[in-house]
């Protein structure tokens, strides 16, 4: 089976799987959602997160080069892979952090309240938490994995459903793009990097207290105007961008 058809299924599995491990969370153990409410995480308004995806890729091809022996000591050469899927991981969040914060003056997540942070983006205790699910995954995953790829060997015909995935994901990606759009508009004319989350936690308690339903996968539908919910909220937003810009 070839690489490119690997990675697909592999970003398909991922990318599904971090969207339901990120909805548990943020349901039953974040401290950011104190009311135990279901969120919808990330970017998309479908069941998927992209950087789960790409993150499940990368732990997968990190986990192959044990086979080339980095060291000989069996306990140094599961150390130093463990350690680079940390290593690589934090670089794959930094790198979406920073490319969404720059093009769009959107803040995606906000780890500025963590010790050690660089530009709220990542920090120590999150590349310690990828160090931990890399060791997760080597353990008790990628076994599983292993079995699901000879699994899709012998039965090509799931790539059909790989390639309605992806279809449906890119169009899911593009209508969102539009969305962020829009918040770099106002971000812009009002200097200001807009937290996407706080954004949809606004929404989401104006629904609640106007008695009316919030729509999960739609977590921006309302009957009020965008703009009107960041005017309101306009007293909450980060430090203003030109300010954002002169401190680098």
């Amino acid at each position: 089976m070839n690489l490119f058809l690997t990675l697909a299924f592999l970003f398909f599995i991922g990318a599904i799987t971090g969207w339901v491990i990120e909805v548990l969370f943020r349901r039953f153990l974040s401290s950011a959602n104190p009311e135990r409410k279901w969120i919808n995480p990330g970017f998309c308004t479908g069941p998927y997160l992209p950087l789960y995806g790409v993150g499940l890729c990368m732990l997968y091809l990190i986990a192959s080069l044990e086979q080339y022996n980095i060291v000989k000591d069996s306990f140094w050469n599961k150390a130093i892979l463990f350690l680079m899927m940390a290593i690589f991981m934090t670089v794959i969040e930094y790198i979406a952090g920073i490319f969404i914060l720059k093009i769009s003056k959107v803040r995606l997540w906000d780890y500025r309240n963590e010790p050690g942070n660089i530009q709220g983006i990542i920090c120590p205790k999150f590349s310690i938490i990828w160090a931990c699910l890399g060791a997760v995954y080597y353990f008790l995953i990628h076994p599983y994995i292993l079995n699901a790829l000879l699994w899709l060997s012998n039965n090509l015909a799931f790539s059909f459903v790989i390639g309605m995935f992806f279809g449906v994901f890119i169009i899911d990606v593009v209508n969102s793009a539009q969305l962020v759009v829009k918040l770099k508009a106002y971000a812009e004319e009002n200097d200001v990097i807009i937290k996407y989350e706080m954004i949809k936690a606004n929404i989401r308690k104006w629904h609640d207290d106007n008695e009316m339903k919030y729509h999960f996968f739609k977590p921006f539908k309302t009957d009020t105007p965008l703009a009107k919910h960041l005017k309101n909220m306009q007293e909450t937003f980060e430090i203003k961008y030109s300010k954002h810009k002169k401190s680098k």
